[in-house]
């Protein structure tokens, strides 16, 4: 999708605030309800919005500890990865896997609510699969920068 600038404003705003109402926004980026309206429609009928959530605090929720964890598999065929990626997405302490490219076949972003239950998911689940073969636990210590806003260029720029 070929984004305009307006639509880089729409965005912009909606990353900061997904509650604004429309009124607000069309404020905002200077654009009369109606027309702000349809960009949004439009943003989200082509899939440039996702989906719109609630950020929750895990801290306050008791969610103390955030591991990164990286993967290697014992053998590296398709269904052998099709069968742990389908297996990650079932563990909701596990909030962000991706493959890589290099000496890791995963890493995993698992978030808990101390160390005692990330080791109990390590050894109950994850080790408990035949699939890996080697698993380092990288656990952080400092947030120092932790956001879901990503950054909005135009294609010429």
């Amino acid at each position: 999708m070929n984004l305009q600038k307006i639509d880089i404003q729409i965005l912009g705003a909606l990353q900061r605030d997904a509650t604004i109402s429309t009124a607000d926004l069309a404020t905002q980026v200077h654009l009369s309800q109606s027309p702000c309206w349809r960009r949004v429609n439009k943003l989200e009928e082509a899939g440039v919005i996702d989906r719109r959530v609630a950020l929750l605090d895990r801290q306050k929720l008791g969610l103390e500890v955030v591991v990164f964890a990286t993967v290697n598999l014992n053998q590296v065929g398709k269904q052998n990865l099709l069968a742990f990626e389908r297996s990650v997405e079932c563990h909701p302490e596990v909030v962000e896997c991706y493959t890589m490219a290099g000496i890791w076949d995963y890493v995993l972003k698992i978030v808990c609510r101390d160390i005692r239950h990330y080791e109990d998911f390590v050894r109950n689940t994850l080790s408990a699969s035949d699939a890996i073969r080697e698993l380092h636990s990288h656990i952080a210590v400092t947030e120092i920068k932790n956001t879901t806003e990503l950054t909005l260029l135009m294609e010429s720029e």
